[in-house]
């Protein structure tokens, strides 16, 4: 079963070393938005409890982990953690989890807010979110076979 299987809103998760972006669907998983970046604060877990609070509060129904993969598709230390956070979410959450290839997630909400003339200079929590949203947008579209 995939985490879109049951209908319901959708939480992704752009998976970083200090920060996570999160992004939430519509309840008909067409379109996603980010929703906000969760602290990691240096040699402590990740906030998975401040993560499931804000799947329970939004009442989401499955989630969609970024797997941060390197340029020919390796997983290393960052793809193994985020595998690790995907684990807890299903096994305390009792959620569904997909894990979906994120590589360049960061980099593509980077070159959109610089398209649309905006400026990232101090809001790097601002562009996790976004890029958790074009993870999650993504990987509906990919579903549904209307991703591009």
């Amino acid at each position: 079963m995939t985490a879109e299987d049951r209908k319901g809103r959708l939480l992704g998760v752009d998976w970083g070393a200090t920060r996570i972006g999160l992004a939430l669907s519509d309840e008909s998983q067409i379109l996603a938005q980010p929703l906000s970046t969760l602290t990691r604060r240096a040699g402590k877990r990740a906030p998975i409890a401040k993560l499931l609070e804000l799947a329970r509060t939004h009442a989401v129904t499955g989630v969609v982990v970024g797997l941060p993969l390197d340029e020919r598709g390796i997983e290393g230390d960052a793809a193994r953690s985020a595998r690790a956070l995907a684990a807890a979410v299903a096994e305390r959450g009792g959620l569904t989890v997909a894990l979906w290839d994120e590589r360049f997630s960061t980099a593509r909400a980077l070159r959109a807010v610089k398209e649309m003339g905006g400026s990232t200079r101090g809001r790097k929590e601002d562009v996790d979110a976004l890029a958790a949203a074009l993870l999650l947008q993504h990987y509906m579209d990919a579903r549904r076979g209307t991703a591009t």
